[in-house]
């Protein structure tokens, strides 16, 4: 579903993932597995939902140098939103995360994932977006970002930490930047109606949720 024409659907029940899962506040447990800490910048890709929202809230992560929305899981020839949005290219919106891992660990940024920037019990939609382009995926970026996305999802699985099952989806696909007017859109349109339904609630969750994370 196109996010501009769910937008209008302002009546929709506040019950509803998107909502629901940014008013739990109370962050998940931390990953008992993590990528070892090394010198230099490291890149992570997430897909979740929405990518205006999925910006905003790693964006507020301390340690994150910066943050694209984008797609990943198709090729270069459909990553547009036009075509992404028909549903049949095979990618999902995504974010590249740009972090420090001196400041800020992979596995941490899985925390933040997980408990506050989607509902990764959501198959194939969040809120009021629907399809596989808003599937709940991770892209690893090396080996050892593939095997902590895996453990913790067991782990996290194992604890039951989620009312039902964990649907995210480890994928390898390259990750493509979206058209300009989707980046920073949280902050350069905070009233559009989707903005202030669905993505201003996540952001104050992160905020709270995660205090000594977020700046």
């Amino acid at each position: 579903m196109n996010k501009f024409l769910a937008s209008v659907g302002l009546a929709i029940s506040l019950s509803a993932c998107g909502i629901a899962n940014a008013e739990r506040a109370v962050p998940i447990p931390a990953a008992a597995q993590d990528v070892p800490r090394s010198a230099g910048l490291q890149t992570a890709v997430f897909a979740g939902g929405c990518f205006w929202g999925m910006e905003a809230v790693f964006e507020r992560v301390k340690g994150v140098r910066a943050v694209t929305a984008g797609y990943a899981g198709g090729t270069r020839a459909t990553a547009s939103y036009a075509q992404v949005s028909t549903e049949a290219t095979g990618h999902a919106e995504a974010i590249k995360v740009v972090y420090d891992p001196a400041k800020v660990s992979y596995g941490t940024l899985l925390r933040v994932y997980f408990s506050i920037a989607h509902n990764p019990t959501q198959l194939n939609r969040q809120g009021p977006d629907s399809g596989p382009s808003y599937r709940s995926a991770i892209f690893p970026q090396s080996p050892q970002q593939k095997a902590v996305a895996a453990a913790y999802i067991a782990q996290l699985g194992k604890a039951k930490v989620f009312p039902r099952p964990i649907v995210t989806r480890i994928e390898s696909a390259p990750f493509y930047t979206a058209e300009a007017y989707h980046q920073d859109f949280f902050d350069r349109n905070p009233t559009h109606p989707y903005i202030m339904m669905w993505d201003k609630p996540k952001v104050a969750a992160f905020k709270a949720g995660f205090p000594s994370l977020a700046r």
